[in-house]
């Protein structure tokens, strides 16, 4: 075999080339576009529902609850019951001093049993009148008495009748007496209206409860609810308002018992719009829980979110919402580690899912970091294994 021998002016020139040749090949290595590092949803089959949620955030509240206080103002003598208590209804909670009111009652009570006895007093000799007059006057028809005779005896016993009736009218008046002594005293005394748990009171014993005046904002005495039955009222968006109606499902989340749901029932959509807060609309619905809590799970006053399910389709081909851009396209993973955008055919949808009416089929996978710079079509990328979700 011949070799082939070269000059050295031509090696010199083609080892200049080789390193001429390296040196673009290296200069294109690091200049070259670095794939964009993204994170992948699948396309898949599963439960799409078509939700709308409150604006704010809503407050679970009692179906009964009451702020009592006294009609009199008075100084505390009697507080049965202490915060966190529960209470049947008719149980005594609280009661302010009222040895006068009660003097009074006794005061009326014994007069009421004066009257009574002034009932026997009038009526015994009424009865005895009236039946002298009757005899008086069967003798005056024989002619054994006057007419004069007759008569006296008719007026006297018709002077016995009305005092006996002034007797009984008396024992009536006193009876009222009696009746408005109590009034009296239930003015000084509070009992539980229905049964629930003692939420807050106001006031120890010794001290002076003040009732609220017309028109001054006092705190109550004693704040009963009735924890056995509670709901949730959240406010919507006037523009949503129209698409919710009573009976339709929701989902109740609540802040202090993260990670859950809680299924229930609209049970009532407010019939006037909101205007509380400036350049906001809402209506106040009300949610009730399909399975209550029990009491002391759930306390009045928790802030609750409500999501109210206008419509679903189960086995649905849905796609990750957030996988979309606007005009509802989305970029597809080829197998090449390129981009290839995607015009897709929706239905319904919520914040995590879309359903798929065409463009995409299950399997695929689509770039849900479509915010990251350089996320296009055409463009290199590969997964972002830091940013997965995980399982």
């Amino acid at each position: 075999m011949t070799r082939i021998r070269l000059s050295p002016p031509v090696r010199r020139v083609l080892v200049a080339l080789a390193l001429l040749l390296g040196i673009a090949a290296a200069l294109w290595w690091i200049g070259r576009p670095k794939p964009v590092a993204v994170t992948f949803g699948e396309v898949d089959r599963g439960r799409v529902e078509s939700t709308v949620a409150n604006t704010r955030a809503g407050t679970v509240e009692a179906c009964q609850r009451t702020r009592l206080s006294t009609i009199l103002g008075g100084r505390i003598e009697t507080l049965a019951v202490k915060e966190g208590d529960r209470v049947k209804k008719g149980q005594l909670l609280l009661r302010l001093w009222n040895e006068d009111q009660q003097a009074q009652s006794r005061l009326a009570l014994a007069q009421l049993d004066v009257a009574k006895k002034h009932v026997g007093e009038a009526c015994i000799p009424a009865a005895s009148a009236e039946r002298e007059a009757e005899r008086q006057s069967a003798l005056r028809a024989r002619g054994f008495v006057s007419a004069t005779a007759e008569e006296a005896a008719a007026a006297d016993a018709r002077s016995r009748r009305a005092g006996c009736d002034a007797a009984k009218a008396a024992v009536a008046q006193a009876a009222a007496q009696v009746k408005v002594a109590r009034v009296e005293q239930g003015r000084t005394v509070l009992y539980a209206p229905f049964a629930g748990t003692v939420a807050k009171i106001v006031g120890e014993v010794g001290e002076y409860s003040t009732p609220s005046p017309p028109g001054i904002p006092m705190p109550p005495a004693i704040d009963l609810i009735d924890d056995s039955c509670l709901y949730v009222k959240a406010p919507m968006d006037e523009v949503d308002a129209p698409k919710i109606q009573q009976g339709q499902a929701v989902r109740i989340s609540l802040d202090a018992l993260p990670k859950q749901s809680f299924p229930g029932r609209v049970k009532r959509v407010a019939s006037l719009v909101s205007t509380a807060e400036k350049q906001s609309r809402t209506v106040d619905i009300e949610a009730t829980f399909d399975q209550p809590l029990p009491p002391g799970k759930l306390l009045a006053g928790y802030s609750a979110d409500v999501e109210v399910i206008l419509a679903a389709r189960d086995n649905a081909v849905r796609v990750p919402t957030s996988a979309l851009l606007e005009g509802n396209r989305a970029l597809v993973g080829r197998r090449d580690g390129t981009l290839e955008q995607r015009q897709v055919s929706v239905g319904l949808a919520n914040w995590q899912y879309t359903e798929v009416l065409g463009g995409l089929s299950p399997g695929e996978r689509v770039v849900t970091s479509i915010e990251r710079e350089g996320v296009k079509a055409g463009a290199h990328v590969v997964a972002d294994e830091k940013a997965a979700p995980k399982n």
